[in-house]
């Protein structure tokens, strides 16, 4: 009998990097709001994630599927800047690289109806930096799954955005007070400490 070794993860890492809805269509009423706050996130999203993957850290984008069940990632993605040149702003800006994971989702969640807590189990992460719009819907829903999952979350406050302030402020509160998140700015966060950290946030509710 052939002896079994347990079978690695391309990208073995208890923290990871989530990228929520910034590929998008810009279809609706107020894109231009949230294009504007947008942008700059992206920027230092950019920022963060090449640092990421300088520490050995992978990043996971989480994206609408628009109602297009028969898509990928890919075609996805050639829709929306070809609909819009603020898309292929973003695109150009923060779009997927080749070793990079990519999850189409159906609703705000980026855990329902996913493979999402699949692939994060797959790479052992524990600890989740999650970043993207809109802060206040779909950011906001992935972090609830997440924290009722004992994910540890880290959502640093320059790298949300909503198309309004006080919705972002809003969030960011929630985030803090509900979900214990830690919303320091991107540039004070450091992946080494975190990986000193994986660990469940709360214990009263395991899974049996």
């Amino acid at each position: 009998m052939k002896s079994q070794t347990r079978k690695v993860a391309p990208d073995e890492s208890d923290t990871v990097l989530l990228i929520v809805d910034l590929i998008s269509d810009f279809g609706f009423s107020d894109a231009t709001r949230l294009f504007s706050a947008a942008l700059p996130a992206a920027k230092r999203i950019a920022t963060l994630k090449a640092r990421a993957r300088r520490a050995g850290v992978p990043a996971i984008y989480i994206n609408d599927n628009y109602g297009r069940w028969r898509s990928d990632f890919g075609e996805v993605m050639r829709l929306c800047s070809r609909s819009d040149k603020r898309a292929a702003t973003l695109l150009e800006l923060i779009g997927p690289d080749k070793n990079d994971y990519c999850i189409l989702k159906p609703k705000h969640s980026g855990f329902f109806a996913t493979a999402l807590d699949t692939l994060l189990g797959y790479i052992g992460a524990r600890n989740l930096v999650l970043t993207g719009v809109s802060a206040n819907q779909c950011v906001l829903f992935t972090a609830n799954d997440a924290y009722v999952r004992e994910y540890r979350l880290w959502i640093p406050r320059d790298c949300i955005a909503s198309a309004t302030r006080r919705e972002t402020q809003f969030a960011l509160r929630y985030f803090k007070t509900e979900l214990k998140a830690d919303v320091r700015p991107s540039a004070r966060i450091r992946f080494s400490q975190m990986r000193q950290q994986a660990r469940p946030i709360h214990t009263s509710a395991r899974r049996r």
